[in-house]
Protein backbone atom coordinates (compact mmCIF):
# COMPACT_ATOMS: atom_id res chain seq x y z
CA UNK A 1 0.00 0.00 0.00
CA UNK A 2 1.08 3.54 -1.02
CA UNK A 3 -0.47 7.03 0.39
CA UNK A 4 -0.52 8.92 -3.14
CA UNK A 5 -1.53 12.11 -4.29
CA UNK A 6 -5.81 12.95 -4.33
CA UNK A 7 -6.37 10.06 -1.61
CA UNK A 8 -8.50 11.35 0.87
CA UNK A 9 -7.83 10.32 4.64
CA UNK A 10 -9.16 10.88 7.77
CA UNK A 11 -7.49 10.69 11.18
CA UNK A 12 -9.55 9.72 14.22
CA UNK A 13 -7.35 11.09 17.08
CA UNK A 14 -5.25 13.24 14.95
CA UNK A 15 -3.60 14.85 17.97
CA UNK A 16 -1.81 12.16 18.78
CA UNK A 17 2.20 12.33 18.59
CA UNK A 18 2.69 9.66 16.12
CA UNK A 19 -0.89 9.82 14.65
CA UNK A 20 0.01 13.56 13.93
CA UNK A 21 3.47 12.12 12.32
CA UNK A 22 1.25 9.64 10.39
CA UNK A 23 -1.23 12.52 9.13
CA UNK A 24 2.19 14.71 8.12
CA UNK A 25 3.58 11.70 6.11
CA UNK A 26 0.33 11.22 4.45
CA UNK A 27 0.25 15.28 3.04
CA UNK A 28 3.45 15.12 2.64
CA UNK A 29 2.67 12.05 -0.09
CA UNK A 30 -0.40 14.49 -1.70
CA UNK A 31 -3.15 13.12 0.43
CA UNK A 32 -5.93 15.20 1.11
CA UNK A 33 -5.70 15.07 4.95
CA UNK A 34 -8.43 16.16 8.02
CA UNK A 35 -9.06 14.60 11.29
CA UNK A 36 -10.60 14.69 14.55
CA UNK A 37 -9.80 14.70 17.94
CA UNK A 38 -11.46 15.46 21.00
CA UNK A 39 -9.56 18.62 22.53
CA UNK A 40 -7.97 21.50 20.86
CA UNK A 41 -3.97 21.04 21.79
CA UNK A 42 -0.96 22.63 20.67
CA UNK A 43 -0.49 19.82 17.82
CA UNK A 44 -3.67 20.09 16.38
CA UNK A 45 -2.98 24.06 16.41
CA UNK A 46 0.42 23.34 13.93
CA UNK A 47 -1.96 20.54 12.10
CA UNK A 48 -4.35 23.33 11.49
CA UNK A 49 -1.83 26.34 10.25
CA UNK A 50 -0.32 23.94 8.23
CA UNK A 51 -3.54 23.73 6.39
CA UNK A 52 -5.17 20.30 7.63
CA UNK A 53 -8.58 20.66 8.99
CA UNK A 54 -9.54 19.21 12.32
CA UNK A 55 -12.89 19.10 14.07
CA UNK A 56 -13.41 18.55 17.90
CA UNK A 57 -16.96 17.61 18.16
CA UNK A 58 -17.80 14.11 17.36
CA UNK A 59 -20.87 13.95 15.09
CA UNK A 60 -21.20 12.15 12.37
CA UNK A 61 -22.39 14.31 10.03
CA UNK A 62 -19.09 16.38 9.90
CA UNK A 63 -17.51 13.32 8.62
CA UNK A 64 -15.77 14.47 5.07
CA UNK A 65 -17.31 12.94 2.11
CA UNK A 66 -15.84 10.45 -0.12
CA UNK A 67 -12.84 9.27 2.11
CA UNK A 68 -10.42 6.49 0.66
CA UNK A 69 -9.24 5.91 4.11
CA UNK A 70 -10.10 6.11 7.87
CA UNK A 71 -6.94 5.80 10.85
CA UNK A 72 -7.68 5.28 13.84
CA UNK A 73 -6.07 5.50 17.24
CA UNK A 74 -6.84 2.69 20.40
CA UNK A 75 -7.18 6.14 22.14
CA UNK A 76 -10.77 6.32 20.46
CA UNK A 77 -13.79 4.67 22.25
CA UNK A 78 -15.80 2.22 20.95
CA UNK A 79 -19.13 3.99 21.38
CA UNK A 80 -17.33 6.73 18.87
CA UNK A 81 -20.17 8.11 16.90
CA UNK A 82 -18.21 9.11 14.37
CA UNK A 83 -15.91 5.53 14.46
CA UNK A 84 -19.25 4.12 13.98
CA UNK A 85 -20.30 6.21 10.51
CA UNK A 86 -17.21 4.83 9.44
CA UNK A 87 -17.65 1.26 9.99
CA UNK A 88 -21.52 1.99 8.85
CA UNK A 89 -20.24 3.33 5.34
CA UNK A 90 -17.72 0.14 4.98
CA UNK A 91 -14.50 2.87 4.60
CA UNK A 92 -11.19 1.17 4.68
CA UNK A 93 -9.97 1.47 8.42
CA UNK A 94 -6.97 1.01 9.58
CA UNK A 95 -5.10 1.14 13.13
CA UNK A 96 -2.12 3.52 13.56
CA UNK A 97 -0.13 0.67 13.93
CA UNK A 98 -1.50 -1.58 11.36
CA UNK A 99 -1.09 2.12 8.77
CA UNK A 100 2.72 2.57 9.92
CA UNK A 101 3.62 -1.24 9.31
CA UNK A 102 2.06 -1.31 5.89
CA UNK A 103 3.87 1.91 4.75
CA UNK A 104 7.54 0.14 6.25
CA UNK A 105 7.42 -3.23 4.80
CA UNK A 106 8.81 -2.31 1.34
CA UNK A 107 11.27 -0.23 3.15
CA UNK A 108 14.75 -1.27 5.06
CA UNK A 109 13.06 -0.45 8.51
CA UNK A 110 14.64 -0.03 11.75
CA UNK A 111 12.46 -0.33 14.76
CA UNK A 112 13.09 0.73 18.14
CA UNK A 113 11.18 -0.64 21.31
CA UNK A 114 10.99 -0.82 25.38
CA UNK A 115 9.01 0.78 27.88
CA UNK A 116 11.47 3.24 28.45
CA UNK A 117 13.40 5.36 26.34
CA UNK A 118 12.05 4.40 23.27
CA UNK A 119 11.43 7.70 21.89
CA UNK A 120 14.87 9.37 22.74
CA UNK A 121 16.77 6.35 20.97
CA UNK A 122 14.41 7.24 17.83
CA UNK A 123 15.23 10.70 17.74
CA UNK A 124 18.91 10.11 18.05
CA UNK A 125 19.35 7.45 15.62
CA UNK A 126 17.39 9.33 13.09
CA UNK A 127 19.40 12.03 13.72
CA UNK A 128 22.45 10.29 13.70
CA UNK A 129 21.86 8.84 10.16
CA UNK A 130 20.44 11.86 8.65
CA UNK A 131 23.73 13.90 9.85
CA UNK A 132 25.85 10.87 7.64
CA UNK A 133 23.72 11.66 4.42
CA UNK A 134 21.67 8.72 4.92
CA UNK A 135 18.00 9.22 3.36
CA UNK A 136 15.42 8.28 5.88
CA UNK A 137 11.84 8.39 6.87
CA UNK A 138 11.22 8.70 10.54
CA UNK A 139 8.18 8.60 12.80
CA UNK A 140 9.36 9.84 16.45
CA UNK A 141 6.87 9.19 19.36
CA UNK A 142 7.96 13.46 20.42
CA UNK A 143 8.88 16.71 18.72
CA UNK A 144 12.89 15.91 18.10
CA UNK A 145 14.31 19.41 18.53
CA UNK A 146 17.18 18.90 15.65
CA UNK A 147 14.01 18.51 13.02
CA UNK A 148 11.72 20.24 15.06
CA UNK A 149 9.03 17.58 14.36
CA UNK A 150 8.03 13.90 14.84
CA UNK A 151 8.32 13.96 11.76
CA UNK A 152 11.77 13.30 9.15
CA UNK A 153 10.82 12.99 5.29
CA UNK A 154 14.16 13.11 3.69
CA UNK A 155 13.92 13.04 0.08
CA UNK A 156 14.42 9.70 -2.03
CA UNK A 157 14.37 8.00 1.49
CA UNK A 158 15.32 4.01 1.44
CA UNK A 159 15.43 3.82 5.28
CA UNK A 160 12.29 3.56 7.75
CA UNK A 161 13.44 4.63 11.28
CA UNK A 162 9.90 3.79 13.41
CA UNK A 163 8.84 3.54 17.35
CA UNK A 164 7.96 0.67 18.12
CA UNK A 165 5.13 0.98 20.70
CA UNK A 166 4.31 -2.10 23.17
CA UNK A 167 1.07 -0.53 24.25
CA UNK A 168 -2.13 -2.52 22.82
CA UNK A 169 0.52 -4.64 20.87
CA UNK A 170 1.05 -2.42 18.06
CA UNK A 171 4.55 -3.46 17.31
CA UNK A 172 3.26 -6.46 16.30
CA UNK A 173 2.60 -4.51 12.81
CA UNK A 174 6.03 -4.43 12.01
CA UNK A 175 8.28 -6.71 10.32
CA UNK A 176 12.26 -4.91 10.91
CA UNK A 177 15.14 -5.60 9.63
CA UNK A 178 17.08 -4.26 12.58
CA UNK A 179 15.29 -3.91 16.28
CA UNK A 180 16.65 -2.28 19.44
CA UNK A 181 14.58 -3.05 22.44
CA UNK A 182 15.76 -0.67 25.91
CA UNK A 183 14.05 -2.52 28.62
CA UNK A 184 11.28 -4.44 29.23
CA UNK A 185 9.61 -3.70 32.38
CA UNK A 186 6.22 -4.34 33.82
CA UNK A 187 3.66 -1.66 32.19
CA UNK A 188 0.25 -0.99 30.05
CA UNK A 189 -1.20 -4.12 32.53
CA UNK A 190 -4.76 -3.10 31.17
CA UNK A 191 -3.69 -4.52 28.43
CA UNK A 192 -1.26 -7.02 28.86
CA UNK A 193 -3.30 -8.40 32.52
CA UNK A 194 0.59 -9.51 33.88
CA UNK A 195 4.21 -9.01 33.43
CA UNK A 196 5.13 -12.12 32.00
CA UNK A 197 2.78 -11.72 28.87
CA UNK A 198 4.52 -8.29 28.39
CA UNK A 199 8.14 -10.30 28.04
CA UNK A 200 6.03 -12.57 25.82
CA UNK A 201 5.34 -9.60 23.77
CA UNK A 202 8.38 -8.29 23.54
CA UNK A 203 10.35 -11.50 22.71
CA UNK A 204 7.63 -12.27 20.29
CA UNK A 205 8.07 -8.95 18.53
CA UNK A 206 12.29 -9.66 18.63
CA UNK A 207 11.58 -12.55 16.70
CA UNK A 208 10.13 -11.07 13.74
CA UNK A 209 13.31 -10.19 12.46
CA UNK A 210 14.78 -12.00 9.79
CA UNK A 211 17.63 -14.45 10.92
CA UNK A 212 20.21 -11.93 9.35
CA UNK A 213 19.16 -9.25 10.84
CA UNK A 214 19.88 -7.48 14.58
CA UNK A 215 18.63 -6.92 17.92
CA UNK A 216 20.32 -4.00 19.77
CA UNK A 217 19.59 -5.00 23.16
CA UNK A 218 20.21 -3.34 26.66
CA UNK A 219 22.81 -5.35 28.74
CA UNK A 220 20.28 -5.99 31.59
CA UNK A 221 17.52 -7.42 29.36
CA UNK A 222 16.87 -11.60 29.36
CA UNK A 223 16.16 -11.97 25.80
CA UNK A 224 16.99 -14.15 22.88
CA UNK A 225 15.87 -14.46 18.89
CA UNK A 226 16.73 -15.61 15.88
CA UNK A 227 18.63 -12.90 14.73
CA UNK A 228 22.04 -11.35 15.56
CA UNK A 229 22.39 -10.02 19.34
CA UNK A 230 24.48 -6.90 19.74
CA UNK A 231 24.26 -5.29 23.92
CA UNK A 232 25.15 -2.06 24.84
CA UNK A 233 25.61 -0.86 28.01
CA UNK A 234 28.10 0.31 30.46
CA UNK A 235 29.88 -3.21 31.86
CA UNK A 236 32.60 -4.79 29.92
CA UNK A 237 30.76 -7.21 28.44
CA UNK A 238 28.73 -5.04 26.00
CA UNK A 239 29.54 -4.97 22.98
CA UNK A 240 29.10 -0.97 22.21
CA UNK A 241 29.58 0.52 25.81
CA UNK A 242 30.66 4.37 27.55
CA UNK A 243 33.35 4.21 29.77
CA UNK A 244 35.50 6.62 32.35
CA UNK A 245 32.76 8.69 31.90
CA UNK A 246 32.54 12.73 33.57
CA UNK A 247 29.51 14.11 34.29
CA UNK A 248 29.40 18.39 33.99
CA UNK A 249 26.50 20.69 33.91
CA UNK A 250 26.57 21.17 30.26
CA UNK A 251 26.42 17.22 29.84
CA UNK A 252 28.17 14.02 29.78
CA UNK A 253 32.03 13.45 28.44
CA UNK A 254 33.02 9.36 28.06
CA UNK A 255 34.75 6.84 25.92
CA UNK A 256 32.69 5.23 23.25
CA UNK A 257 33.59 1.39 22.77
CA UNK A 258 32.35 0.02 19.79
CA UNK A 259 31.91 -3.37 18.71
CA UNK A 260 35.51 -3.85 16.48
CA UNK A 261 37.15 -2.34 19.85
CA UNK A 262 37.21 1.42 18.36
CA UNK A 263 37.25 3.45 20.97
CA UNK A 264 36.51 7.36 20.48
CA UNK A 265 35.88 10.43 22.67
CA UNK A 266 32.32 11.48 22.97
CA UNK A 267 29.90 14.26 24.51
CA UNK A 268 26.09 14.47 25.36
CA UNK A 269 24.75 17.44 26.14
CA UNK A 270 22.06 15.77 28.13
CA UNK A 271 22.17 14.77 31.87
CA UNK A 272 21.19 11.30 33.54
CA UNK A 273 22.51 7.76 32.92
CA UNK A 274 19.64 6.78 31.27
CA UNK A 275 20.11 9.28 28.23
CA UNK A 276 23.82 8.12 28.15
CA UNK A 277 22.14 4.75 27.66
CA UNK A 278 19.86 5.86 25.06
CA UNK A 279 22.41 7.04 23.13
CA UNK A 280 24.68 3.96 23.24
CA UNK A 281 21.70 2.17 21.35
CA UNK A 282 21.77 4.97 18.69
CA UNK A 283 25.09 4.56 18.07
CA UNK A 284 25.37 1.04 18.21
CA UNK A 285 22.27 0.78 15.18
CA UNK A 286 24.55 3.67 13.27
CA UNK A 287 27.87 1.39 14.32
CA UNK A 288 25.68 -1.35 12.42
CA UNK A 289 24.65 0.46 9.62
CA UNK A 290 28.12 1.07 8.55
CA UNK A 291 28.39 5.04 9.71
CA UNK A 292 31.97 5.75 10.74
CA UNK A 293 32.63 6.64 14.17
CA UNK A 294 33.74 10.36 14.19
CA UNK A 295 30.22 10.80 12.18
CA UNK A 296 28.35 9.24 15.05
CA UNK A 297 30.42 11.29 17.70
CA UNK A 298 29.72 14.46 16.15
CA UNK A 299 25.62 13.61 16.16
CA UNK A 300 25.33 12.57 19.32
CA UNK A 301 27.34 16.21 20.58
CA UNK A 302 25.11 18.33 18.30
CA UNK A 303 22.27 16.10 19.66
CA UNK A 304 19.65 18.59 21.05
CA UNK A 305 16.99 16.64 22.78
CA UNK A 306 13.16 16.12 22.56
CA UNK A 307 10.16 18.24 23.74
CA UNK A 308 9.00 17.02 27.27
CA UNK A 309 11.79 13.95 27.74
CA UNK A 310 13.89 16.18 30.05
CA UNK A 311 13.38 19.18 28.71
CA UNK A 312 15.67 21.75 30.29
CA UNK A 313 13.25 25.20 29.80
CA UNK A 314 14.41 27.89 32.23
CA UNK A 315 18.01 27.63 33.21
CA UNK A 316 18.90 30.55 35.00
CA UNK A 317 18.72 31.45 38.31
CA UNK A 318 15.81 29.50 38.36
CA UNK A 319 16.04 26.27 36.69
CA UNK A 320 12.76 24.79 35.07
CA UNK A 321 12.69 20.69 33.69
CA UNK A 322 9.79 19.35 31.99
CA UNK A 323 9.40 15.59 31.30
CA UNK A 324 6.80 13.18 30.25
CA UNK A 325 7.60 10.18 33.07
CA UNK A 326 4.66 8.91 34.22
CA UNK A 327 6.48 5.01 34.78
CA UNK A 328 7.61 4.82 38.54
CA UNK A 329 11.13 3.67 36.69
CA UNK A 330 10.87 7.18 34.52
CA UNK A 331 10.63 9.21 37.66
CA UNK A 332 13.36 7.85 39.01
CA UNK A 333 15.56 8.57 36.33
CA UNK A 334 14.24 12.04 35.87
CA UNK A 335 14.93 12.30 39.36
CA UNK A 336 18.08 11.43 39.85
CA UNK A 337 19.47 13.23 37.01
CA UNK A 338 18.37 16.43 37.96
CA UNK A 339 19.48 15.67 41.50
CA UNK A 340 22.89 14.89 39.90
CA UNK A 341 22.54 18.82 38.11
CA UNK A 342 21.65 20.06 41.97
CA UNK A 343 22.92 18.28 44.42
CA UNK A 344 22.77 20.80 47.12
CA UNK A 345 19.22 22.93 45.68
CA UNK A 346 15.74 22.37 47.21
CA UNK A 347 13.90 20.13 44.30
CA UNK A 348 10.45 20.43 43.89
CA UNK A 349 8.32 18.45 41.42
CA UNK A 350 4.68 18.31 39.91
CA UNK A 351 3.69 15.02 39.50
CA UNK A 352 0.32 14.34 37.50
CA UNK A 353 -0.47 10.50 37.43
CA UNK A 354 -1.35 8.65 34.05
CA UNK A 355 -4.44 6.17 34.07
CA UNK A 356 -6.15 4.88 36.94
CA UNK A 357 -5.03 1.59 36.48
CA UNK A 358 -1.19 2.49 36.16
CA UNK A 359 -2.06 4.10 39.32
CA UNK A 360 -3.01 1.16 41.32
CA UNK A 361 -0.83 -1.33 39.63
CA UNK A 362 2.30 0.72 41.03
CA UNK A 363 1.04 2.73 43.78
CA UNK A 364 3.78 1.70 46.41
CA UNK A 365 6.54 2.05 43.24
CA UNK A 366 5.30 5.58 42.76
CA UNK A 367 5.49 6.22 46.50
CA UNK A 368 8.99 5.50 46.68
CA UNK A 369 10.12 6.85 43.34
CA UNK A 370 8.83 10.12 44.01
CA UNK A 371 10.19 10.17 47.97
CA UNK A 372 13.82 11.25 45.83
CA UNK A 373 12.62 14.84 46.02
CA UNK A 374 12.33 18.02 48.32
CA UNK A 375 9.09 19.16 47.92
CA UNK A 376 6.01 17.33 46.00
CA UNK A 377 2.99 18.77 43.83
CA UNK A 378 0.37 16.08 43.19
CA UNK A 379 -2.07 16.37 40.51
CA UNK A 380 -5.46 14.79 39.77
CA UNK A 381 -4.95 11.15 37.93
CA UNK A 382 -5.11 11.85 34.33
CA UNK A 383 -7.60 9.48 33.40
CA UNK A 384 -7.36 9.49 29.58
CA UNK A 385 -9.14 6.00 28.09
CA UNK A 386 -10.20 4.99 31.43
CA UNK A 387 -13.19 5.44 33.91
CA UNK A 388 -12.55 6.12 37.77
CA UNK A 389 -11.55 3.20 39.47
CA UNK A 390 -12.97 2.49 43.26
CA UNK A 391 -10.12 3.35 45.72
CA UNK A 392 -7.61 4.60 43.56
CA UNK A 393 -6.59 8.54 44.17
CA UNK A 394 -4.02 10.84 43.80
CA UNK A 395 -5.22 11.01 47.71
CA UNK A 396 -4.47 7.78 48.15
CA UNK A 397 -1.23 8.12 45.99
CA UNK A 398 -0.25 11.32 48.84
CA UNK A 399 -0.84 9.10 51.84
CA UNK A 400 1.71 6.62 50.71
CA UNK A 401 4.64 8.95 50.01
CA UNK A 402 7.08 9.27 52.88
CA UNK A 403 7.90 13.09 52.29
CA UNK A 404 7.26 15.86 54.90
CA UNK A 405 6.55 18.69 52.21
CA UNK A 406 3.83 17.42 49.95
CA UNK A 407 0.42 18.57 49.06
CA UNK A 408 -2.27 17.92 46.73
CA UNK A 409 -3.24 21.10 44.25
CA UNK A 410 -6.34 21.79 41.48
CA UNK A 411 -4.65 22.44 38.14
CA UNK A 412 -6.26 25.49 38.03
CA UNK A 413 -4.30 26.90 41.41
CA UNK A 414 -1.26 25.32 39.89
CA UNK A 415 0.76 28.70 38.88
CA UNK A 416 -0.67 30.30 41.18
CA UNK A 417 1.00 27.97 43.87
CA UNK A 418 4.09 27.77 41.97
CA UNK A 419 4.87 31.43 41.88
CA UNK A 420 4.20 31.82 45.57
CA UNK A 421 6.71 29.00 46.54
CA UNK A 422 9.02 30.35 43.65
CA UNK A 423 11.21 26.71 43.76
CA UNK A 424 15.14 27.22 42.93
CA UNK A 425 14.46 23.79 41.18
CA UNK A 426 11.31 22.87 39.41
CA UNK A 427 10.25 19.93 37.48
CA UNK A 428 7.05 18.83 36.41
CA UNK A 429 6.70 15.24 35.25
CA UNK A 430 3.48 13.27 33.55
CA UNK A 431 2.13 12.04 30.12
CA UNK A 432 -1.57 13.61 30.70
CA UNK A 433 -2.63 17.05 30.02
CA UNK A 434 0.09 18.88 32.30
CA UNK A 435 2.15 19.60 29.21
CA UNK A 436 0.16 22.85 28.63
CA UNK A 437 1.48 24.37 32.04
CA UNK A 438 4.61 24.18 30.33
CA UNK A 439 4.51 27.73 28.59
CA UNK A 440 3.14 29.25 31.09
CA UNK A 441 5.59 27.79 33.86
CA UNK A 442 8.41 28.98 31.48
CA UNK A 443 7.03 32.69 30.95
CA UNK A 444 6.83 32.88 34.74
CA UNK A 445 9.54 31.53 35.94
CA UNK A 446 12.03 33.44 33.26
CA UNK A 447 10.40 36.79 35.01
CA UNK A 448 11.09 35.83 38.75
Amino acid sequence: MKIKTGDRIFFLGIGGIGMSALARYARKQGAWVSGYDRTATEITDELIAEGIPVIFKDDPELLPDQLDLVVFTPAIPNDSLLLDRVKKLNIQLLKRAQLLGVLSESEFTIAIAGTHGKTSITALTAWILHQAGIHITAFIGGVSKNFNSNLVLDENPNVFVVEADEFDRSFMYLKPDMAVISAIEADHLDIYGDATYLCDAFREFANRLPEDGYLVLQEDQNLRCNAHLLCYGFSKHSATRAQNIVVRPEGQYFELVFPDKNTIKAFLPLAGKHNLSNALAAASVAWLYKVIPETIAAGLASFKGIKRRFDIRVNQRYFYVDDYAHHPTEIKACLQAVRSLFPNKRITAVFQPHLYSRTRDFMADFARSLEAIDDLILLDIYPARELPIPEVSSEKLLQMINLTDKKLARKEHLLELIDQQRPEVLVTMGAGDIDRFVKPLEKMISQW
